[in-house]
């Protein structure tokens, strides 16, 4: 571990410390839609990511744009002593944020060779490190990625001026006297800066390295490289360098017909830049060391769910495949998304996740529905709290789940994302199940807690999901996204 804050984090979640569970309330909304209001495909919020200080905030959507916020609460403005006042009464204030620029990140386009169309929707964000008071990210769409630059300019106005222009008629004839007769008193214009206003430029663009649509970026923690990953394919980059890219996995075989798997995520460890971790659409999760060989077709461990007794249906494999991984901010434990449930892996220990979370169990009896109308490959992202005691995934209706995962942890949430979080009240399971602890699995598997009724499934609206959310690193906030309004909720 580096640093005394990770190690204060790991010995907390290990020695099973039990924190009150969170009260989540309301605390802000952007772009929300009125009622009966008809949203744009375009306006859909497709990404969303916070800086490693929580100071910014990003956005993209289905049109190519890229949203910024940052925060402008008490912390990161002066109030004076009122302000100060105010922070003595409430000495806990959440972080509040304020829209700061956009930008057209990426373009319809059209590919010649294969005749196919490349939308612009924005598939991840990733901020990378800041330098000389300038924000750095990294945006993609399905083949393209782009390193963006975002820095505030100085607007420069011309001032000091005193002639008027008005009274000028004809051929530099004043209107109220004779030429040059007041020339003495003419002041030369003096240029002068007034407000900031944040400007975008595209410092790199990475093209033409993927064969197929790329599902993750992820930033490395030397600052200098990152990947992409495609179906097939993880390609590692520098930041420098956009004409040349490394493939460090290749899952494509001789012959299309014997494929089997595919990755669906990649995600760089937060503190050892030859460590990464990649899934599959077979549920498993592969971590490989850069320092093994060039190309890793050969894993240093392999993460899956042991085969469960009992019959296989034909959505068993469909309903495994993860669809977003993230690590939790010390690097030891690893979260993992499927259809179905929310996985927590310590990356030293491959036997089996150390905790099994149903997000919506009660949607087992209506697979086959879910089937016929292609929600069961919606893919949910999941998000770890900055302490790695808390995790949260997305669900059906706009709904979102908070779990609590250390150890002998009962905290769960079911929250709507609209201004009152609480009014929806969905059956759930009292405490997900969990298969072993943190600490040891000598205990065995804890039996599933009770599901909820099928029936509750039926209140849910399959259009509206909630595919997208991000937590700050540092505090207990949450920002998801409904559709194409941007919500944000604080404990």
């Amino acid at each position: 571990m580096n640093g005394g804050d990770d190690e204060d984090v790991v010995v907390a979640a290990a020695s099973g410390d039990q924190s009150p569970p969170l009260q989540w309330r309301f605390s802000q909304v952007f772009g929300e839609r009125s009622a009966g209001e008809e949203v744009q495909p375009v306006d859909m919020i497709s990404a969303i990511e916070f800086d490693h200080s929580g100071d910014h905030l990003a956005t993209g959507d289905r049109g190519g744009r890229v949203v910024l916020f940052e925060r402008s609460d008490a912390k990161h403005s002066s109030g004076g002593a009122r302000r100060d006042l105010e922070e003595t009464d409430y000495p806990v204030r959440h972080p509040e944020f304020c829209y700061k620029t956009e930008f057209q990140s990426h373009d319809p386009a059209f590919d010649y060779l294969k005749s196919l169309e490349i939308e612009e929707k924005i598939n991840k964000i990733r901020w990378c490190q800041t330098a000389n008071g300038a924000l750095f990210l990294l945006s993609t769409n399905d083949k393209t990625i782009k390193y963006w630059k975002v820095q505030d300019k100085k607007i420069k106005k011309i001032c000091d001026v005193n002639a008027d222009p008005s009274g000028a008629v004809g051929n530099g004839i004043v209107a109220n006297g004779v030429p040059g007769a007041n020339i003495s008193s003419l002041r030369l214009p003096v240029v002068t800066s007034h407000e900031s206003s944040p400007v975008a430029k595209c410092r790199r663009v990475y093209p033409h390295a993927h064969d197929y649509h790329i599902n993750s970026i992820s930033n490395n923690s030397d600052g200098e490289t990152f990947i992409s990953a495609d179906d097939l394919r993880i390609n590692l980059w520098n930041l420098e360098i956009s004409n040349q890219s490394f493939n460090i996995v290749d899952v494509k075989p001789e012959k299309m017909e014997d494929l089997s798997e595919v990755i669906t995520a990649a995600e760089f460890h937060p503190t050892h830049c030859n460590m990464l971790a990649y899934s599959s659409s077979k549920g498993s999760i592969r971590l490989i060391d850069l320092r093994q060989s060039a190309l890793c077709d050969s894993h240093s461990k392999l993460f899956e769910e042991p085969d469960a007794a009992g019959s296989k249906s034909f959505f068993t494999e469909i309903i495994a495949s993860v669809s977003d991984i993230k690590f939790a901010k010390e690097g030891r434990y690893l979260l993992s998304r499927d259809y179905m449930t929310l996985k927590l892996w310590d990356i030293n220990m491959d036997s089996g996740p150390v905790s099994t979370f149903q997000v919506h169990e009660y949607l087992k009896p209506k697979l086959c529905d879910l089937y016929e109308n292609d929600s069961i490959f919606d893919k949910f992202e999941c998000c770890i709290s900055g302490n790695g005691l808390r995790a949260a995934t997305g669900s059906y209706s706009n709904l979102f789940r908070v779990f609590g995962v250390s150890p002998g942890s009962t905290e769960t949430a079911t929250l709507e994302a609209s201004r009152n979080p609480t009014r929806r009240h969905v059956p759930v399971p009292s405490r997900p199940s969990k298969i072993g602890s943190i600490l040891s699995r000598a205990g065995g598997s804890e039996s599933a807690a009770t599901g909820v009724d099928g029936n509750s499934s039926n209140a849910l609206d399959y259009t509206t999901k909630l595919l997208h959310l991000a937590w700050h690193p540092n505090e207990n906030l949450i920002a998801c996204a409904a559709g194409n309004s941007l919500y944000m909720y604080c404990a």
